[in-house]
Parts: C-alpha cells; sequence; structure tokens
C-alpha cells in the first residue's frame, strides 16, 4: 500500500517481524527468547515502591545510577556506558551514529533480522556474508572486503553458536579502522564477553539487554559498553530524537537487577541445564541440534518440514519460531523454556514424530 502522506521511502521500507505476542494465555510460549523464570523479587518490590507522585517528573535522561551500576559491573568508566529503551533502540541509535559511511558494513547472511532493516531505513549500505555450511561465523571471509564495519551477534541468532572471542579480537587488531559492533544479547547462557577489550579497542562496540538474562523484556532497557567517544557520538543521535528513552520505571528496574545480579546468574544456569535436557531428548528423537550457548536451541529435522513441525505443536498450543527463509526454512528456533514446559515440548515432539515417521 502507498498513501499520497507517506514520505517517498516509506515506500520501501520493510519493517522487522516481531515474534508472535498471543493475546490467549494457555500457550507454552518458546517463540520469542523470553526469560522462563522471570523477574527477581527485589525488582518487582522496587517497582511497586516506585509508583508514587515522582511518576509527574521525567526521568534523568543519562540514566545515571544505571550507568554507573553498570559501569561496575563491567570494571569501565561511566562514559563508556550508554542506555536506551531495549538494545534494539541501542543498535538502532549506533548504526546510525558509526555506520553510515561511504564503504559498505558487514553482518552474516543468517543474523539478527533487524540489522538490515536498520541500513534500509538509515541509508547504509551493507553487504551480508554467508555462515559456512555449519552456520559458523568465519571471520576470515569479512577480511576479503573494504568495509566500514562489521556487525556480529555472539552467540549468533538464530543459531545459538559462538563465536570464538579470541577470534573477534584478532579481527580487531587486524582490522583498527573499522567499527566492530558485537551484539552480545544472549552471551550469559555460556559465553565469554568481549567487553573486557574495550579499553584496548577504541573501534569495539558491545550492545547487551536487559531481556534475555534479567527477564525485563517487558520493560525495554538495553545498553552499550565502548570507548568513551563512540558512547559520545551515538549519545548525539539519542539526543537528537529523544532525549528520555528510558522512563523512570525501567531505570530503576534495571538498577535494581544489576544489584541484584546473583538472581539472574541462578537462572541462567538453570536454563543452561534445561538446555542441555532439552538438546539430548530431541536428537534421540532424531533431530539435529546446534551447538547452543544461548537461551534457545535450533533445530531440524530430516524426515519433517519445519513449517509443518511448527503448525502440529501449534495445535497442542505450543509457540516456537520459524522463519521461512533460505537456508533455514526447514529449522526452528525454540525458546528453552522451564523444567515442565521442556518436558511438555518433548512429549509432544514424540508424539509427532511417532505419528509421521
Amino acid at each position: 500500500m502507498n498513501n499520497p502522506y507517506w514520505s517517498p521511502f516509506v515506500n520501501d521500507i520493510v519493517p522487522y517481524t516481531p515474534g508472535e505476542q498471543p493475546k490467549v494465555t494457555n500457550l507454552i510460549k518458546l517463540n520469542t527468547n523470553e526469560n522462563a523464570y522471570g523477574v527477581s523479587p527485589k525488582v518487582l518490590q522496587a517497582l511497586k515502591d516506585a509508583v508514587d507522585d515522582h511518576l509527574k517528573l521525567y526521568p534523568d535522561p543519562t540514566s545515571q545510577q544505571l550507568c554507573a551500576e553498570l559501569a561496575k559491573l563491567h570494571s569501565v568508566d561511566i562514559n563508556n556506558i550508554f542506555v536506551g529503551n531495549g538494545s534494539d533502540e541501542v543498535l538502532g541509535f549506533a548504526f546510525f551514529a558509526l555506520l553510515k559511511h561511504d564503504k559498505p558494513i558487514l553482518f552474516p547472511d543468517i543474523t539478527y533480522s533487524f540489522y538490515p532493516v536498520y541500513c534500509n531505513l538509515f541509508g547504509i549500505h551493507y553487504k551480508t556474508i554467508p555462515l559456512t555450511d555449519n552456520f559458523e561465523i568465519n571471520l576470515q571471509e569479512y577480511e576479503k572486503e573494504d568495509c566500514a564495519g562489521i556487525v556480529i551477534t555472539n552467540p549468533n541468532a538464530p543459531t545459538g553458536l559462538l563465536l570464538n572471542p579470541q577470534l573477534i579480537k584478532k579481527y580487531l587488531i587486524e582490522h583498527p579502522q573499522q567499527v566492530v559492533i558485537v551484539d552480545e544479547a544472549y552471551i550469559d547462557f555460556g559465553g565469554e564477553s568481549v567487553v573486557s577489550l574495550i579499553n584496548q579497542f577504541p573501534n569495539l562496540l558491545v550492545v547487551r539487554t536487559f531481556s534475555k538474562f534479567y527477564g525485563l523484556a517487558g520493560l525495554r532497557v538495553g545498553y552499550a559498553v565502548g570507548n568513551s567517544e563512540l558512547i559520545e557520538g551515538i549519545g548525539r543521535v539519542k539526543d537528537s530524537f529523544n532525549s528520555y528513552p528510558l522512563d523512570r520505571l525501567a531505570q530503576i528496574a534495571a538498577t535494581t537487577a544489576v544489584q541484584d545480579i546473583q538472581w539472574s546468574i541462578d537462572n541462567a544456569n538453570r536454563i543452561i541445564e534445561n538446555r542441555d535436557y532439552l538438546t539430548k531428548a530431541l536428537q534421540k528423537l532424531g533431530f539435529r541440534v546446534l551447538d547452543s550457548k544461548s537461551n534457545f536451541l535450533f533445530i531440524s529435522h530430516s524426515n519433517i518440514a519445519g513449517d509443518k513441525l511448527a503448525a502440529k505443536l501449534r495445535e497442542k498450543n505450543i509457540l516456537i519460531r520459524y522463519f521461512n527463509t533460505p537456508r533455514i526454512k526447514d529449522w526452528l528456533r525454540v525458546t528453552v523454556g522451564n523444567e515442565e514446559e521442556c518436558k511438555m515440548l518433548i512429549r509432544e515432539m514424540h508424539t509427532i514424530c511417532d505419528n509421521e515417521l
């Protein structure tokens, strides 16, 4: 549909399609990688205490208390932290502030599908680099291209595969003129962060989210860690768009979540245990399961089409994520749920395999 009142460029935009958020409550929701164990009780109490007359006031535009907690957590200076309304917004600001150059940027052909959306919206030239046949990121392929920067999700989505941080460090050493953005949305479920490298490499920006590890997807909090000059550039874009991206309640909740980080660590360990259980159980049913280091699995069955399997599970009130795109049309992304959800998923998978094979 083209509307005469639209700005012309809007006709060419292909928006990002988020995972389904159903209105019914009797579903096992394993399609959007939300945290299976939810929010710290201390966070909930802090939110209750904060619902008062102070809501008539604007929030701190720089989220200083939250930035201070994050700086302490990552052993960096407060000027190395930028926070925003979810990591999607932080990434959007970073793309516009750091990656809009004459040369293209590079990212994998199979990765977070918001990246090409940002590029199309902001007029950023880009090129995708194919994952290997085993769905791995091969940074040697990136070295063959003349580019302004690269963006990688680590662990990658939707594969869940982790790239060795030493390979990222090697790339940074060899490409000091390129901006390197590492999206670590899922790093706390078994990966090693590269945040410790930001003081060594002024071209590195690491983006994190409170949606997965901290279980705060409903409050939309994300942040970036990087050289202070990169952070300043992102802040310039933010302050030219919205000086108050993070509301008062979100700042309080995120600050409390960092202060009570052990809650999230314990839950991440439970999710890792459930991931191991699901991996073994699905493999016994004949599924190929990639070695995920995230809170989801990427799976396929050689004898059952991906769309058919997703539809069969939907009939049993289990939602998973199906991507009808080249190379992965027979693959499914499955969020690691709690213990009972994982057991129910395996029971239904067993029934489907028995009936289809």
